[in-house]
């Protein structure tokens, strides 16, 4: 609770309230590409994932309202437990959709042929839960019987064996930044002029 000292108006003390500091993401949508796993050298690992998730938007020339992708990439780290990540990894497939809760981050790089600075938005992964079905990957009948149950909650870098429902604790982060970089990858045009999700 805030006690307003005496003297202060109302308004600087609901102005000292905003000041304080909230990075909070919740997304629900779709992987647009399997995880990409790269591991550093004190065992550790990350997994970079494509997202997308939409807004609604009303077509000015026809009057419907449309979906509008929006892209996102996702990070999630865990140093100690890089065997345990790999593992969540494989049940993420392209077309596959989650809950994702996580913060923003900025991760910064210097170009190696163009020699400019970059900067890039991106969400790192503070937990994911499965909803729905996995879609099916070749050779994998019958794995679905393994797999997560729609609605389970895990955290990145956890084990597979978590009861549906279950909470379980965030993975570690390291201590240094992973090398930033993914390549930007090419959309395809919608009739209506926006973006097509690819799954």
């Amino acid at each position: 609770m805030l006690l307003k000292p005496q003297g202060e108006t109302t308004s600087k003390l609901l102005g000292r309230c905003f000041m304080a500091n909230l990075n909070k993401v919740m997304l629900i949508g779709r992987l647009t590409r399997d995880p990409e796993i790269t591991e550093f050298p004190n065992g550790g690992r990350v997994a970079n994932v494509g997202f997308a998730v939409h807004n609604m938007r009303k077509n000015a020339q026809t009057g419907e309202w449309e979906e509008v992708p929006v892209w996102v990439n996702l990070k999630a780290y865990n140093r100690d437990h890089g065997r345990k990540l790999a593992d969540l990894a494989a049940k993420l497939h392209k077309g596959r959709q989650v809950f994702v809760e996580g913060h923003l981050a900025q991760e910064e790089w210097t170009g190696k042929e163009d020699g400019k600075h970059h900067t890039k938005m991106l969400v790192y992964v503070d937990s994911i839960e499965f909803l729905g079905d996995r879609p099916k990957q070749p050779g994998q009948e019958g794995a679905a019987a393994a797999d997560h149950a729609p609605g389970e909650h895990v955290a990145d870098g956890t084990e597979a064996d978590h009861a549906p429902g279950e909470h379980v604790d965030d993975a570690a982060w390291p201590e240094a930044q992973a090398p930033a970089g993914e390549g930007k990858r090419g959309r395809k045009k919608g009739k209506t002029g926006g973006e097509e999700a690819p799954y």
